[in-house]
């Protein structure tokens, strides 16, 4: 199949160099906003154009957790395995990031973490990976909006087994923040503001940087932050625009296997349309710029 055969939201790419070949993960379900949790699939493609698939990764236990809300995994390869961190929703609350491994990137997975790594009493998404000058493994996760109202971007520390917290949650920065957030009206509140989908990235010159999506002034928007610490805690600066900011976000880095730098993302923000989009970008002055096609 083509790419814009795939529908897919929050689309993350693994690529396997040493085998030539990628694969494409994200929320898969077809109804993914209240229908029930089936699972995820995962595509492989060698060209980021033309795809086999799909492939199932996850398919929940008889005697799983949660039953809708299947979004967003992330495949990360941990000591010698590969884990899979994912949202998952019981009756469209109790929302967390779970973590599953499996021995082979395109799974089967199975259940790691018992439940959420995130904080049970929080309604939590989108956690991501990112590993510490120390080696030290965190996650970085959102805490929603329809909880605190303006959305929280954190970090919690995890064990070296990656089967749960080793640290209470720490605040990064809040939605509002970034100038280019857009707070709406929702849930009897004139404003509300959104943190999704963050990613971390190194930059040549050893900046660390963040990037993130929300409700921008044209649609959903995906934009970075630049810790100014260098580490995790920041302090966290925002950047003055958003990167893509036009209905399509959710995002990740990665380079190709020509070693082009990569961002994909969603696009458009709308069910059932949604399909992975792929940017070539490039790193300047501290931050980074779409490449002109």
């Amino acid at each position: 199949m083509k790419r814009s055969d795939i529908q897919i939201r929050d689309p993350y790419v693994l690529p396997l160099p040493e085998e030539g070949r990628y694969l494409l993960f994200g929320s898969t379900d077809k109804n993914i906003w209240s229908g029930p949790g089936t699972g995820f699939d995962c595509y492989e493609s060698r060209d980021l154009e033309n795809w086999n698939g799909p492939i199932p990764a996850f398919r929940p236990p008889p005697d799983f957790w949660a039953n809708t809300q299947f979004w967003a995994p992330e495949c990360h390869p941990w000591q010698g395995r590969y884990y899979l961190l994912a949202t998952f929703a019981l009756d469209e609350r109790e929302r967390g990031t779970q973590i599953l491994v499996a021995d082979r990137p395109e799974g089967p997975y199975r259940v790691h973490s018992d439940g959420p790594v995130t904080p049970r009493d929080w309604e939590c998404l989108d956690g991501t990976l990112y590993v510490d000058a120390e080696g030290m493994p965190w996650m970085v996760f959102c805490h929603e909006w329809v909880q605190v109202v303006d959305g929280e971007m954190c970090a919690v520390p995890l064990s070296g087994d990656l089967r749960r917290a080793a640290g209470e949650p720490a605040l990064l920065f809040r939605a509002s923040a970034a100038a280019w957030a857009r707070p709406f009206e929702s849930r009897g509140r004139q404003k509300n503001w959104v943190t999704d989908g963050p990613f971390l990235h190194r930059l040549a010159d050893g900046q660390l940087l963040m990037l993130w999506s929300t409700i921008g002034y044209e649609g959903y928007a995906m934009g970075y932050a630049v810790s100014e610490s260098g580490d995790i805690l920041g302090p966290w600066r925002q950047s003055d625009q958003a990167l893509y900011g036009k209905d399509g976000g959710h995002g990740m880095l990665f380079r190709d296997l020509d070693g082009r730098l990569l961002m994909t993302l969603h696009h458009p923000n709308r069910t059932p349309h949604e399909r992975p989009v792929f940017l070539q970008v490039t790193e300047r002055d501290g931050g980074l710029v779409l490449k002109e096609s």
